[in-house]
């Protein structure tokens, strides 16, 4: 897989289904990936060492999925220069709601990429992620024009399939 370039990390490990996702797409993509639980509630200092000490290690970027208040992102944005990306979690009372309301309410100059929720959010979050990085990686590109391609000949094939459906019917 290469070099980790990628930081994932989640607030809390009943998060990482839908950080798994992250995992699985960026496995897809052939990017290196290290993940962290750490909490900017929990264990700020953990969260702020981690942002300070990424680039350090060679990370590019970072994605952080968290529910309910969704302080991760911005933490971790307050603490670098590495881009950020958000993953609202619906893991509270308000179906994520407030997470979303959180990863897209930053103050000026402390950016964080705002993806959807769960687990469309994380698939989309290590897509951006992976767009980023091509930027100076043209092997990447192709995986990722690749990537989309497949995703165009799946459609293409379960539209056929509907199509198939709807003939025998008729």
């Amino acid at each position: 897989m290469g070099e980790q370039r990628v930081g994932i990390l989640m607030g809390s490990d009943s998060d990482l289904p839908i950080m798994e996702e992250v995992a699985s797409t960026l496995d897809q993509l052939q990017i290196g990936y290290e993940m962290r639980i750490c909490s900017a509630h929990r264990s700020p200092e953990k969260a702020t060492r981690y942002a300070k000490d990424a680039e350090g290690r060679g990370i590019k970027v970072l994605i952080a999925g968290a529910g309910a208040a969704a302080h991760l992102a911005g933490t971790l944005a307050a603490h670098t220069i590495l881009p950020v990306i958000g993953i609202p979690l619906s893991s509270s009372p308000l179906q994520g709601l407030d997470a979303l309301l959180a990863t897209v309410q930053m103050p000026s100059g402390i950016p964080v990429a705002a993806m959807a929720l769960d687990k469309a959010g994380a698939r989309n979050a290590a897509i951006l992620a992976a767009q980023i990085l091509a930027l100076g990686d043209p092997n990447l590109t192709g995986r990722l024009k690749a990537h989309k391609e497949k995703m165009a000949k799946e459609i293409e094939e379960k539209d056929r399939q509907l199509q198939a459906k709807k003939e025998k019917e008729t």
